[in-house]
């Protein structure tokens, strides 16, 4: 079916999956795993992403777009993590639902500033636009260990910025490769209390199934995973490699171990 609006997939309440498209592979393997799961699902392209594919968002998310159009899961496109304003600016043109635009790495004021003007801009076009208070694990920023945000900040950033959703610090971390993260659930409970939008978890790979689970109850929404999908996908090859030199022989068990992987999320998540 055709995409569907970001807006309409993340709701308070509910829970809702976003996994990093890099290869098509991907793409084919978050939606085969959420028909099998009878879920919807937000496939996510990150400006990493788009660089890797030289800078070019077109290709990728017309792929994606393409393997939606053939499934009958609700699927939305999300462009994730975007630090580049001239990249965020392409995203209605390319089938963006919404976008994350990423000014953490920049001084409070500065990141409110910028913040708000992604998000006038990107509500100018009919998009959907999440941000971030401080950067996200793996970077030293706010879900590094120990680090949490603090509700009556994300409360007064929220107000300043007029985003629609906010990726929180509450004990996760990016590029996680071990599920052995503790979230702060008391935490959680109450920025869900403080703030009027939706509540995204970041680095969501290195968070158990109860947990995740616990947290989507307690009140997050967008739960982002991308790791827990490359384990799945190099693993595959690593086991199915051995002398061919046909990628079919080795892409097609990748995706399907990804697509497994999705559906099992999916379900944790719902």
């Amino acid at each position: 079916m055709p995409l569907v609006k970001t807006a309409d997939l993340v709701t308070p309440g509910t829970g809702i999956a976003a996994f990093n498209v890099i290869t098509l592979e991907h793409a084919e393997a978050i939606i085969a795993g959420a028909e099998a799961a009878g879920r919807p699902v937000i496939c996510q392209i990150s400006e990493n992403a788009v660089r890797f594919h030289g800078g070019r968002p077109g290709p990728i998310a017309a792929a994606t777009a393409a393997v939606a159009q053939g499934s009958s899961a609700r699927v939305a496109l999300h462009l994730d993590h975007v630090m580049d304003t001239g990249l965020l600016y392409q995203a209605a043109d390319h089938g963006f639902g919404s976008a994350m635009y990423d000014g953490s790495h920049h001084p409070y004021e500065e990141n409110v500033a910028l913040t708000a003007a992604a998000a006038e801009w990107a509500h100018s076009r009919g998009l959907w636009l999440e941000a971030e208070l401080g950067e996200v694990g793996g970077k030293d920023g706010a879900h590094a260990p120990g680090v949490r945000t603090d509700p009556d900040e994300a409360v007064a950033f929220v107000k300043a910025t007029g985003v629609d959703a906010l990726a929180v610090a509450v004990g996760s971390s990016h590029a996680m490769t071990d599920r052995t993260a503790a979230l702060d659930h008391d935490l959680i409970v109450r920025l869900r209390d403080a703030l009027a939008v939706p509540l995204v978890l970041h680095g969501s790979s290195g968070v158990p199934d109860a947990e995740l689970r616990r947290a989507v109850a307690n009140g997050m929404v967008k739960i982002n995973i991308g790791t827990a999908l490359n384990i799945a996908f190099t693993g595959a090859v690593r086991e199915a490699l051995g002398t061919s030199v046909d990628p079919r022989k080795y892409l097609a068990p990748a995706r399907d171990a990804m697509a497994e992987t999705v559906r099992h999320l999916l379900t944790v998540i719902a």
